[in-house]
């Protein structure tokens, strides 16, 4: 009769049950992971944080603390604790019947089974779980039960089985684990939030002595072992769920891009356990996070101190404070859109909107609890300097660090990608020289009069000027790039003629400039147009890889949960944009900013060896500051300001982007440079044929061109 009641309910005699083939290939959502070029986990998507491990993966010290703790019988049973289901009768339900391993794994894998609610519907889910389970004995082995059950158990809120757990709360992998630690987790399968070692330290204290006591009384653990451990304060190495793995703005980046492709692919980024292969060096992503923050927790100090009460919202023109900057920014908030939807005056939200309210506010020392009005909130926040720094191989166009802002907690918004535009200042300079090298045939040592032109454009005339007003004499064009001089850059402008904004136009987007973005006119020489660092690294790329631009990319394949390859993303685009000799001579340049230019001392500071080359930027009312770096086989790109462009380093000095930017460069490569276990070496640039480097900068000789009369021209150190 028994028998006949169990074949019954497996043929849905008491509601729906699983197929044969669901039960051959359960199904539960798997994490999405990012995987880097050199085969880290830098980040995963989820809705519940799974990856899914084999049975040699995980310790052995979680399968005894599970048994003794949940199943002590479960390699003698098939599937059913006899005793338990006694219990289960004789208490109708009331005890919870003691459920094996096997259903447990069964409630796990198919608890979306329809099943009244009380204590019948307890009492039915009961029998399906004991169907379900004696099926799954018979379809896999006792090892393929645990490990299923292991990495389909919920340990927290939002990680699901052993891999995630593993890492949320010791950083480690399940195979790692020691008996103490594993015990801490099988201690969380009974109520993971009661028994969380993170909130709930002595509770999980209590559960993990539990756990021990049981591995001791079933010969898991000897005695001395156990009185040992069980006196121990439980150790964690947390990190937590939701920020799990780095690069946290480039893994939104690729999750914003893949919505479509998952659409398309009949994919879901947050269940179907893919496996996302990226170019991101994960070495060069850490230390390219520790770089922004090295440098910007003291810059951050200088900037509050220079400022002190005064604010920093400003007008370019006078430097006057810009009048209610806060009270506008408050407007956009949701806060204050709420107050105006009850019938609030604007005068009213901000009176409400100065109240202090207890909240956690973001430092360079660590989250901080505090109260604050959210008023003052969002003037702290709009004084706060924020980062982007792209790093990408020049050779392949692969993009090896991806560092859109520092702290994406807080920050959401990603300073790196296109939309993402800042006025770049001088760092644009080296396109203008690079269009007019290529067209005028200039060498470094091409001369011009140091002052001051005439443009006429759109009926209006403009005739620029460097920050200091200096002019006067006859500069070589190294020199004019390397001290970042306006008036050379206008005379090489210049030298384009009425068509020179065309060209450099047509140059910049050959090289990865979003097309229609630049105004055709003469002031873009100067770096007054917006554009994203993302873009800059692309355009600095080519002057490294001989002149060969390639289109910057991210992603190299897509893999199924299973290993198959779903996707391998094609070569990006490439265009010979530069002859080899013009884009060395550009190199060379550059090369000259940082030996003799506005980025002198940086390898000394830094203690850099090798041949490396940059461009400063700096932008008016120094709201923005840039730094481009070059080596052999890196581009990297630098910014730093504030969210809003209104707000301003207070001094010329600070101001620059030589000190705003160039240090996150300067400890990103010493960090590089010093790596023990693989040290980066910037390769020396190769000369291309046909060019003698000692005499390429030999300006001593009489040099002439279409804009000056030439004449002899001695160079020595960084002149004015």
């Amino acid at each position: 009769m028994g028998y006949l009641f169990f074949v019954g309910v497996s043929y849905g005699l008491l509601g729906e049950m699983p197929e044969v083939e669901d039960l051959e290939n359960p199904k539960n959502s798997l994490s999405s992971e990012i995987i880097s070029s050199d085969g880290v986990v830098i980040g995963k998507f989820f809705l519940e944080n799974r990856t899914n491990v084999g049975y040699e993966d995980i310790s052995q010290n979680v399968y005894n603390a599970l048994i003794a703790t949940e199943d002590v019988r479960f390699y003698s049973h098939s599937g059913i604790d006899l005793r338990g289901l006694i219990r289960a009768v004789a208490s109708f339900g009331g005890d919870g019947g003691a459920s094996t391993i096997s259903q447990q794994l069964a409630k796990n894998l198919f608890n979306r089974l329809d099943v009244p609610s009380g204590k019948m519907g307890r009492i039915i889910q009961k029998f399906k779980e004991w169907v379900i389970a004696v099926e799954l004995e018979k379809r896999y082995t006792k090892n393929e039960i645990l490990v299923m059950y292991l990495n389909t158990v919920p340990f927290s809120g939002i990680s699901f089985g052993i891999e995630a757990a593993s890492i949320e709360f010791f950083n480690k992998k399940p195979v790692e684990l020691e008996v103490q630690e594993a015990a801490v987790l099988v201690g969380m399968l009974k109520a993971n939030s009661r028994f969380n070692p993170k909130y709930n330290p002595e509770k999980s204290k209590e559960r993990r002595n539990i756990v021990l006591s049981q591995m001791n009384k079933y010969q898991y653990l000897p005695k001395d072992s156990f009185e040992s451990i069980k006196e121990k304060d439980i150790v964690l190495n947390y990190r937590p769920a939701s920020s799990l793995g780095m690069a946290p703005y480039f893994k939104t980046h690729v999750g914003n891009e893949l919505k479509s492709w998952c659409k398309s692919y009949g994919y879901n980024l947050y269940r179907s356990g893919l496996k996302i292969y990226t170019t991101i060096d994960s070495r060069m992503q850490q230390k390219a996070e520790k770089a922004i923050g090295r440098h910007l927790e003291g810059f951050q100090k200088q900037f509050f101190k220079s400022w002190g009460n005064a604010k920093p919202w400003r007008y370019i023109s006078n430097r006057a404070v810009i009048p209610n900057f806060i009270e506008n920014a408050l407007r956009r908030t949701s806060r204050y859109k709420g107050l105006r939807s009850q019938g609030l005056s604007h005068e009213k939200c901000i009176a409400e909107l100065k109240k202090p309210v207890k909240m956690t506010v973001f430092t360079w020392s660590g989250d901080k609890d505090t109260t604050m009005s959210p008023f003052d909130s969002m003037s702290y926040i709009k004084k706060i300097l924020h980062a982007g720094f792209i790093a990408l191989e020049p050779s392949t166009g692969h993009v090896k660090a991806w560092v859109g802002g520092i702290n994406h907690r807080y920050f959401k918004y990603d300073h790196v990608n296109r939309r993402a535009k800042r006025q770049v200042g001088s760092t644009f300079k080296p396109l203008v020289y690079a269009t007019a090298i290529d067209i005028n045939k200039y060498n470094p040592c091409t001369t011009f009069p140091r002052e001051r032109t005439v443009f006429v454009s759109g009926g209006e005339m403009w005739s620029p000027k460097n920050f200091d007003g200096k002019e006067g004499g006859v500069w070589p064009i190294w020199k004019g790039l390397a001290l970042s001089d306006n008036l050379l850059t206008a005379q090489v402008m210049k030298s384009l003629g009425e068509n020179g904004p065309d060209l450099v136009v047509q140059f910049a987007e050959r090289v990865g400039i979003d097309k229609d973005q630049i105004p055709r006119v003469p002031s873009i020489c100067l770096g007054t147009v917006e554009l994203s660092p993302f873009e800059m690294a692309s355009a600095y790329s080519a002057f490294v890889n001989k002149g060969m631009w390639i289109e910057p990319s991210y992603l190299t394949r897509i893999e199924d949960k299973d290993g198959n390859v779903i996707e391998e993303f094609e070569l990006p685009r490439h265009d010979q944009v530069l002859s080899e000799e013009n884009a060395f001579t550009v190199l060379q340049l550059l090369k000259r900013v940082v030996e003799r230019g506005t980025g002198y001392g940086m390898k000394n500071r830094f203690e850099l060896e090798g041949d490396i080359g940059g461009k400063t930027g700096t932008t008016q009312g120094a709201a923005d500051g840039w730094f481009m770096g070059v080596t052999k086989d890196l581009v990297c790109a630098t910014w730093v300001g504030a969210d809003d462009p209104t707000v301003r380093v207070r001094t010329s000095y600070w101001g620059q982007g030589g000190k705003m930017a160039l240090p996150i460069f300067g400890h990103f490569m010493q960090s590089l440079q010093q790596d023990k276990k693989d040290p980066f070496v910037a390769e020396p640039f190769e000369v291309p044929e046909g060019i003698d480097l000692s005499t390429l900068f030999n300006c001593k000789q009489k040099t002439q061109n279409s804009s000056n009369t030439g004449g002899d021209l001695k160079v020595d150190g960084l002149g004015d």
